[in-house]
């Protein structure tokens, strides 16, 4: 998969993990180098977004979806994952934020970029993982300068929240 970043053409490591495939359980750390889990199953519906950098941008597009998880009494796990542990933490109240110390996160997801400026970074990412673990939406912007689109994750997050109830489909 090809990306652009400004004018520069970088290409994923790897195939992305599809929707519809069972997310797997990887262990990150996050700043002060405590371990926590993300993506499989764990009951919640998880919001994951990947970054090559932090910057303004971002950060004005993780509060509207915090204000429009809000406005839609959307509750979900939150994270933001990065490669290394060099990129600063955002700070962002009721986000995870952690790197991927054993590459298993990149490996998995298949959003590292190879060759070029950003090397060995994530490509911007949006992934939702449903209740069940399974990956149910995914956004990759093929210009990393691009925001996300708020207007189609908006409904799969809701749409995730909803669909799993945990009790099976003869409940």
């Amino acid at each position: 998969m090809q990306i652009i970043y400004n004018t520069s053409t970088l290409l994923l490591e790897d195939m992305p993990l599809g929707v519809g495939y069972a997310s797997q359980k990887v262990t990150l750390k996050d700043i002060n180098d405590q371990p926590f889990v993300i993506g499989g199953q764990n009951g919640h519906t998880q919001l994951i977004i990947t970054v090559p950098f932090i910057n303004d941008d971002l950060i004005t597009q993780i509060n509207e979806i915090d204000e429009l998880l809000a406005l839609n009494s959307l509750v979900i796990s939150k994270s933001i994952v990065v490669a290394t542990k060099e990129h600063i933490d955002p700070c962002l109240n009721e986000w995870n934020y952690g790197f991927d110390y054993d590459t298993q996160f990149g490996d998995y997801y298949g959003i590292r970029l190879g060759e070029g400026e950003l090397c060995g970074e994530f490509t911007k990412a949006l992934f939702i993982v449903s209740k069940d673990g399974a990956l149910f939406y995914d956004e990759i912007p093929k210009d990393l300068n691009n925001p996300f689109s708020l207007e189609k994750a908006l409904p799969k997050i809701s749409a995730a929240v909803n669909c799993y109830t945990g009790h099976g489909c003869h409940a």
